[in-house]
């Protein structure tokens, strides 16, 4: 199925849709300037298209008039309360993500920045950087991106970025795994931006998860 119906079968905002596909974009940017390792791209891909589409748990009801949206949010609520992830890992395997990419999904949070930076596989290396690459605006550095997490997530108490010695590890962990990726890669980081991957976000609306 097209991804922008996939997004629309589950009444994604654009936003949220955007978000993901800048990811997408970000990675195909590195995978057509990759030297490094064999890596699965067409897993790569997939689940950056797909990896945030638990976030409807994360957008306040009274978001959306939109029927169907509020519906399939109430629904997801009920079985997963606030627990985005857990339902990123129902709709992958809805969606067909195989055994390998919902590894990749489940491994890529940034939360898990240590493991990813220990892991063999480059493939969680380079969906987990994209994604920790991409802001609700676009695409920045990777240290201004988590620093804005520690800001925004500073006062929940579950979560990881508001604890900051751990917060500050997890930084540290992400510029290393940028470190790794760029050995392999004709790019310097700043070459990866909003302007770059324009082109691939056009492609990748045409993109069809069943190939």
């Amino acid at each position: 199925m097209n991804i922008l119906k996939i997004y629309q079968k589950y009444h994604l905002p654009e936003n949220l849709q955007l978000h993901m596909l800048r990811v997408a974009s970000c990675a195909m940017l590195i995978m057509d300037n990759w030297s490094g390792p064999e890596i699965d791209e067409r897993a790569i891909i997939r689940v950056s298209l797909l990896h945030d589409v638990g976030n409807i748990l994360k957008i306040p009801e009274d978001f959306s008039k939109d029927e169907g949206f509020l519906k399939l949010r109430k629904k997801y609520f009920e079985k997963y309360g606030t627990n985005d992830h857990e339902l990123n890992l129902e709709i992958g395997k809805l969606e067909g993500l195989s055994e390998k990419e919902m590894t990749i999904l489940d491994g890529k949070r940034s939360r898990k920045n240590e493991e990813t930076l220990e892991s063999k596989s480059y493939e969680r290396k380079i969906c987990a950087y994209c994604d920790q690459r991409v802001a609700p605006n676009g695409v920045v550095g990777i240290k201004e991106r988590l620093e804005d997490a520690k800001v925004r997530y500073k006062n929940k108490p579950l979560s990881v970025w508001s604890d900051e010695k751990k917060a500050n590890r997890l930084i540290e962990c992400s510029l290393a795994i940028e470190k790794q990726i760029m050995q392999f890669c004709d790019l310097k980081p700043e070459a990866i931006n909003d302007d770059t991957i324009a082109p691939y976000i056009e492609n990748l609306k045409k993109y069809e998860m069943g190939e």
